[in-house]
């Protein structure tokens, strides 16, 4: 099991952000290392070649309150509210989750598997957690994201291509369509892209 080392040499930097040998971030303001239970290795020939953007918010339409957080750390309080009697059991993470005032939480490192996508398929690849990075958004479909997830999101996507072979970024509806509309159609895809400079073969084909 790979840790957060914030003493490594070893580090990608883009910015104020940097990455170990593992893919951790090196922790500081706005950022914090918090290692959760769900993950396992990639396959041993995986190239982590697609970013997948997902939305979360517990429960839905409820922000800043933590819950996320403690799903992808299996200690959610299921009696905290009725709804999250939908999701007793689950078990599931992401790479990173960006709240709504644009701080960042790590919970797998980037060179292991994180289990954010599912049943996924992206240009004939089935399973996609193998070879994705998986970037969870705090909020919902209906409701517009900030312009501090925005700016952080431009970010860490630049720290992130900077260490990867990252060629496309997908959103969680374009790889699981039949089960999921995250991040939603509040997400600027133009803004984004526009911002991470990505080139326009890397993005979905219904982005302008």
């Amino acid at each position: 099991m790979s840790t957060p080392d914030s003493v490594c040499a070893n580090w990608t930097d883009v910015g104020i952000m940097k990455l170990d040998a593992h893919g951790w971030l090196l922790p500081g303001a706005g950022i914090a290392l918090v290692p959760s239970p769900n993950f396992d290795a990639r396959p041993q020939d995986a190239d982590i070649s697609l970013l997948v953007v997902h939305n979360i918010s517990l429960p839905p339409g409820e922000f800043l309150n933590g819950y996320a957080r403690d799903l992808f750390l299996n200690r959610l309080d299921t009696a905290a509210h009725p709804w999250f009697a939908k999701i007793i059991g689950l078990r599931v993470s992401a790479h990173f989750l960006i709240d709504r005032d644009g701080d960042i939480d790590q919970f797998v490192a980037c060179g292991q598997r994180a289990w954010h996508a599912g049943v996924s398929n992206f240009a004939g690849r089935e399973r996609c957690n193998d070879f994705s990075i998986g970037v969870e958004l705090e909020g919902t479909d209906d409701v517009p994201f900030t312009d501090a997830q925005y700016e952080r999101l431009a970010e860490l996507t630049g720290c992130l291509r900077a260490r990867y072979p990252l060629r496309a970024v997908r959103g969680h509806n374009h790889v699981a369509p039949t089960r999921k509309t995250d991040p939603g159609p509040c997400f600027d895809w133009n803004r984004y892209a526009r911002t991470a400079a990505w080139p326009s073969d890397a993005l979905p084909d219904d982005v302008a």
